[in-house]
């Protein structure tokens, strides 16, 4: 992603930090991350086109630490443990990966339409963000599809694949609902252990 474009997000993401959607201005946006208002409607084409992106480039960001999580231990249930702590950390951390996977956004936040918008932007990764954006369903999938691919080894039976991808979606489902309703004592880990244990007894 160029420079500019990068730089742009950044600055489009702490002015989201400090007031409403409503209240960012694209002058701003342009000014804080030292470029011309003009190259920022090049790169985004407007507020909602700049909208799409930041919340593209949210979405790609959770889904990279989604990454992190699964590859980061050895173990089946760590893997799934730390993806579902990742899950809450982020969510309880950035209002936009909350809003996209809970699919409550709040009116501070910018409301992008979820399906595809037409695109006639010249910059690639425009069009990318121009397409649909995932749903919190969608979420659940791409995680639950990102850790059966990591954690079924080649040769794994069908039947062993099935019954992964119902404890990796049960661990997914398990830390979202630790987002809408923080977990007391041990948190969102001893929860999924717990539960993941039961499973496999």
């Amino acid at each position: 992603m160029p420079a500019a474009r990068e730089s742009l997000l950044d600055a489009a993401y702490t002015a989201l930090a400090r007031r409403p959607w409503s209240a960012v201005r694209m002058v701003d946006v342009a000014a804080a991350a030292g470029v011309s208002r003009q190259t920022l409607y090049n790169e985004f084409g407007s507020k909602d086109g700049l909208a799409r992106a930041l919340v593209r480039r949210e979405a790609d960001g959770y889904l990279a630490g989604v990454d992190r999580a699964l590859t980061g231990h050895s173990d089946l249930r760590d893997r799934l443990t730390a993806t579902a702590e990742w899950i809450t950390s982020e969510a309880r951390e950035n209002a936009l990966v909350r809003a996209m996977v809970t699919g409550c956004w709040s009116e501070r936040l910018p409301s992008p339409a979820m399906s595809a918008v037409p695109s006639t932007s010249a910059v690639p990764a425009q069009r990318r963000a121009d397409g649909p954006l995932p749903s919190p369903g969608d979420f659940v999938a791409l995680v639950r599809d990102r850790a059966v691919t990591v954690l079924a080894g080649p040769g794994t039976p069908k039947s062993d694949t099935a019954e992964l991808a119902r404890s990796c979606e049960l661990a997914v489902r398990l830390a979202l609902s630790c987002v809408a309703a923080p977990p007391g004592e041990g948190g969102v880990a001893e929860l999924v252990r717990s539960v993941l244990q039961r499973q496999a007894d």
